[in-house]
């Protein structure tokens, strides 16, 4: 028997929100209502059975089906309603954070990528000097060029995290090295991490999973930091992930920095996994927050700066490398905002 439009439309029919229905489950505020979405779905497949063996039934189901679907209507926009206030309420929780820890990392390009590191590092800590922010460098590993291979800094201020946090991901660097005797133009590249510091974690690590080190800190800081086993490195073993601490003066104050570093680094890592799981249902969105995301080049010889995630240029780059940043962190406000939206030179 050939199908009617009518029937077809009801066995065709693909809620909405089914790629979120994961989502919905795993949140305890919308939880209840997924499970009660998943038995309306149950309901939807078992008339639909009932259609197929029984055409003469058709007229009711179809009733039954009209029911089922605008209670499904309605819990998904009361899920996506609720979803959606918690988001923004963390966006708003999380832009308050007023300290945050910065690393920095070479990638690709041997010395050259470790020098621009330590160019990116420097042209933030200007950055925070014309905002007045405070900084703090945490932990740096120089290479014999005078770069970093790493480096950390912590950053407080108002405001320095809802500046700042669109700067995680690879920035890319092209120009002719100094030591390029051919004149041939070299790319290197380093990566960001923003990190907010909060007051209150959703994580709690576990002590079992921890090794704690004790040790000399070294270098300046007077005869405490030099002969007390005051630096602290702790190693998360479930990650992997370590850190280390030594700008304090007491084992405990470092020991307290490097937990709070650490737990700051889990759960950055764990929201980068949440934003990339759930990204294409995100809008608005400026990238994934992944650090393996490549955000921004920097083109010495053509003088540009361009976010490719906005697909827009600024030019002077040597007032740039020198904090003068504000222009680019304004477009990326707006940009999040839906104000603009240009295409690159």
């Amino acid at each position: 028997m050939k199908e009617s439009a009518t029937r077809r439309s009801f066995f065709n029919i693909r809620p909405i929100y089914m790629n979120n229905l994961e989502e919905f489950k795993s949140n305890p505020k919308t939880s209840f209502m997924a499970g009660l979405y998943e038995n309306l779905l149950k309901d939807e497949a078992e008339m639909h059975a009932m259609m197929e063996k029984d055409p003469s039934l058709k007229e009711l189901a179809e009733s039954d089906l009209a029911s089922i679907q605008e209670q499904k209507k309605t819990l998904e926009e009361q899920m996506k309603s609720i979803l959606a206030a918690e988001k923004e309420a963390d966006d708003a929780a999380s832009t308050a954070v007023n300290e945050i820890v910065l690393e920095v990392r070479a990638g690709a390009g041997g010395d050259e990528a470790a020098l621009f590191a330590a160019e990116l590092m420097d042209m933030y800590k200007r950055f925070a000097e014309i905002k007045g922010w405070s900084t703090k460098v945490m932990e740096q590993s120089i290479n014999d060029v005078g770069g970093y291979k790493e480096a950390s800094m912590e950053i407080r201020g108002i405001g320095v995290y809802a500046d700042l946090r669109w700067e995680t991901g690879v920035h890319r660097v092209q120009r002719v090295p100094e030591t390029e005797k051919m004149g041939r133009i070299h790319t290197s590249t380093a990566s960001v991490a923003i990190m907010p510091i909060r007051k209150k974690y959703k994580l709690v690590l576990n002590p079992a999973d921890l090794d704690i080190e004790f040790s000399r800190a070294g270098g300046k800081g007077g005869q405490n930091v030099n002969k007390v086993e005051t630096a602290v490195r702790i190693v998360h073993r479930p990650t992997g992930m370590d850190v280390r601490s030594t700008v304090e003066r007491s084992q405990n104050a470092n020991r307290e920095r490097a937990l709070t570093l650490l737990t700051a680094r889990i759960e950055a890592m764990q929201e980068e996994e949440e934003a990339k799981k759930f990204s294409a249902d995100r809008k608005g969105q400026i990238g994934t927050g992944d650090r393996s995301e490549k955000i921004r080049t920097y083109n010495f010889p053509q003088d540009r700066v361009t976010d490719h995630r906005i697909k827009e240029n600024w030019h002077n780059i040597p007032e740039i490398m020198k904090g003068k940043l504000q222009p680019i962190i304004d477009a990326l406000h707006a940009a999040e905002k839906g104000e603009r939206g240009g295409a690159a030179d």
